[in-house]
């Protein structure tokens, strides 16, 4: 018989914590979430002790190991499909730019892993605050703007008051400029979501970062509604779950429910399903390590995912291309980890 049990964590390591005590002493034989990554280490040790394993919803990576599996979304998996996918149309060179956070800090990681990986050069790399008001000042350092924007006004100097008629025909041309010369990079990666990535999207081509000679690509945290809003950002790439699993699930909620479901309730859902499918193993030791950590993986409503022996998880992620209106798949997710490994 399978019996889901619910405790609340507060959102605290200490009520973690308690709320694994609570889980343990219900005997609970495996417990899912919870989804910060302080109360994954607040709920660990208890766990452990127990000799119960966790399937937490973190994607810190950090947490994992020793009997606790994260589900959450890695920043390293998004960044090595979105650049591979990117090394694979012919980018080489690659610029990044990205939130001065742990999550920056991470995403900058695993980019600069990718791009050596995967055989691509460096150009660029620049952090910002993230409690910033204006972003400006490291969009004009990323776009050269200064040195560009004085190249131009050099050009131009140098052919006013000359009177021959391509003199005066280039001048018109360069009149119609912001910056001359080209940009270090092919290909920037913008590592936020939300309404900082929309401010910092807005400010490119105010620096001439001109998304028709460079290639936006994103993570994860582009995949939300009305990314294409942003003019910046259409034609952009970025790697996620392919839509269509998660489209039926949140068609299936909003049925149940009257409204849309949390982006991370998918997780929530295919934790809870992967837990009874090992329910209705034989035996007493239905959730090992060894029977969690399955290397075929399981199918999920955020597509393929399976657990590694560290404990973190891996999956197959689509790489979608950013429209005006929604954003399509341009290069399929894996059905299978087979697949993913040829």
């Amino acid at each position: 018989k399978f019996r889901l049990l619910t405790h609340d964590t507060r959102g605290t390591p200490e009520g973690a914590a308690e709320a694994a005590q609570l889980a343990v002493g219900d005997g609970a034989q495996l417990i899912l979430g919870p989804l910060l990554s302080s109360s994954v280490q607040g709920a660990a040790p208890v766990a452990r002790a127990a000799g119960v394993r966790v399937i937490a919803f973190s994607s810190d990576r950090s947490v994992a190991g020793d009997g606790v599996f994260t589900l959450g979304f890695l920043p390293r998996a998004q960044v090595d499909r979105v650049i591979g996918f990117a090394r694979s149309r012919g980018v080489q060179r690659f610029a990044a730019l990205a939130p001065d956070n742990p999550y920056g800090r991470t995403v900058l990681d695993a980019f600069r892993a990718a791009v050596i990986g995967a055989g691509g050069e460096i150009a660029r790399v620049e952090l910002y605050n993230p409690d910033a008001a204006d972003f400006s000042a490291v969009v004009r350092d990323m776009a050269d703007y200064e040195f560009r924007r004085a190249t131009l006004l050099e050009q131009r100097k140098e052919l006013e008051g000359k009177e021959d008629e391509v003199s005066k025909a280039a001048l018109a041309r360069l009149e119609t400029l912001q910056t001359m010369g080209d940009l270090p990079y092919d290909a920037l990666l913008v590592a936020d979501g939300g309404k900082r990535l929309q401010a910092v999207a807005a400010l490119l081509p105010f620096y001439d970062i001109d998304p028709k000679k460079v290639r936006m690509l994103g993570t994860g945290q582009w995949d939300e509604p009305g990314i294409g809003a942003e003019p910046a950002l259409v034609g952009g790439w970025y790697a996620a779950p392919s839509p269509g699993p998660r489209a039926a699930f949140e068609k299936e909620y909003s049925d149940t429910y009257g409204e849309a479901p949390p982006r991370l309730a998918t997780i929530a859902y295919d934790a809870t399903a992967l837990a009874a499918v090992l329910a209705q193993l034989p035996g007493p030791d239905r959730f090992t390590s060894d029977l969690i950590a399955n290397a075929n993986g399981f199918a999920g409503r955020d597509g393929i995912f399976r657990f590694l022996p560290g404990g973190t998880s891996e999956r197959g992620l689509a790489v979608l291309q950013v429209r005006q209106r929604d954003a399509v798949v341009i290069d399929r997710a894996p059905a299978t980890f087979q697949a993913l490994s040829n």
